[in-house]
């Protein structure tokens, strides 16, 4: 054992976390206090392999921006617009149809549809775009367009339309394979004056997290994570992560991870915030490891870390997470995708495998209880025997 681990309960945490046992919250403050980031790479690593072997999967999915209208005023957000502002936009049904066609063309599988947070309850705007469109609710329109787009193209949508209750979760789940909502961060203070989530009524934790307990009750498959670098200490992410951890304990659902870290951008008013450097994306990635455990789909998407994203590989991510031939990442569009060329090349340059999944991860597949019969019909078309998607070039020569 070199010279970085100094504490002995420290230590002892190292070894259980090798085991594959996730490791408490206090075992993590005491690992995510210690000065050696390699031997918790190595120890991340090591849990990785245990219950994802080499593989490193991504999902080639379109992005579609069903509307950049939304009542939260996040610090860090480029997305959201008022309505009048340039790119303030709802999109039609003939739209999504026509960029979800354009996806099935080049062989996507995922439609991530990604929305402001219920623009209708300030913007007479947005009222008036969902009457004309025959809804209520941006959730109502939403769940209709991912029922066009699965019924039209085949793509399987993923919803991420921040906080949901359970009506709108029940609907979302007939035609969506997995929704997703990020908690982002389980503080309560980055509400405060002057912070990230000040003006963003849809951020309170607890509706979140009832979010994720709501989908939990339904077994929907679900994709959450945190955000890195607003202004959260260390041990308010590893309490996000634990939050994390113990409502799959609960429900079993949570399918996927995702440690984003905050890109600093000109037009927004967090534009002179430091980002968190490489090393502390590397230690907290490793530390969500180590906390997960072995069975846990951990991502980082590889668009925000620009040319160093391969070094993500060596902390414990199985995921690259959705990457589009197709569409930007509209989020952070300064952030181009890699292509899939070259993420295939840096996966495989250091001994990993990578596949292409779907939506939903190969472990909830053949689950049936997650997913409608709908879905689970066009997932067995698109799906594979080991739940990955269905390999195109032998599945063509079959039918040849």
């Amino acid at each position: 054992m070199t010279q970085g681990i100094a504490s002995g309960k420290a230590e002892a945490a190292l070894e259980l976390a090798r085991r594959g046992r996730g490791v408490s919250r206090e075992e993590a403050l005491e690992l995510a206090a210690t000065d050696t980031l390699g031997e918790l790479l190595e120890a991340a690593g090591e849990v990785r392999e245990q219950g994802k072997g080499k593989t490193v999967s991504f999902s080639k999915k379109v992005f579609i921006p069903l509307t950049t209208l939304c009542r939260d005023y996040c610090s860090y957000c480029t997305f959201r617009k008022d309505p009048g502002q340039p790119g303030a936009h709802f999109m039609t049904p003939e739209e999504v149809l026509a960029l979800a066609e354009e996806a099935k063309r080049a062989r996507c599988k995922e439609a991530l549809f990604s929305l402001g947070d219920q623009p209708e309850r300030i913007f007479p705007e947005a009222r008036e775009f969902l009457r004309r469109q025959g809804y209520a609710r941006t959730l109502d329109y939403l769940a209709a367009m991912c029922e066009l787009v699965l019924e039209r193209t085949g793509l399987l949508p993923h919803a991420n339309p921040g906080v949901m209750d359970g009506a709108a979760l029940d609907k979302l789940k007939e035609s969506n394979a997995s929704v997703g909502l990020m908690l982002e961060n389980l503080s309560v203070r980055l509400m405060g004056d002057g912070l990230p989530h000040a003006n963003a009524p849809d951020k309170v934790p607890a509706l979140r997290l009832r979010t994720m307990e709501e989908a939990g009750r339904r077994s929907i498959a679900f994709t959450t994570g945190i955000l890195i670098g607003i202004g959260e200490t260390m041990e308010e992410r590893i309490d996000s992560l634990a939050a994390i951890r113990g409502m799959h304990e609960k429900y079993g659902h949570i399918q996927e991870v995702i440690v984003q870290n905050f890109r600093a951008k000109p037009d927004i008013p967090m534009a002179q915030h430091a980002e968190p450097s490489l090393e502390e994306i590397l230690r907290t990635l490793a530390l969500a490891r180590l906390i997960l455990g072995p069975q846990m789909n951990l991502q980082a998407p590889p668009n925000l870390s620009y040319e160093d994203f391969p070094r993500l590989l060596n902390a414990g991510i199985n995921d690259w997470g959705g990457i589009s031939p197709v569409t930007r990442d509209f989020i952070n569009p300064e952030a181009a995708w890699p292509q899939i060329s070259r993420l295939r090349a840096e996966t495989e340059a250091r001994g990993f495998v990578l596949r292409e999944r779907l939506a939903l991860y190969p472990e909830f597949v053949s689950r049936e209880e997650f997913a409608s019969q709908r879905v689970h019909k066009q997932m067995a078309a698109l799906a594979g025997a080991d739940g990955f998607a269905r390999d195109e070039s032998s599945h063509a020569q079959a039918a040849g």
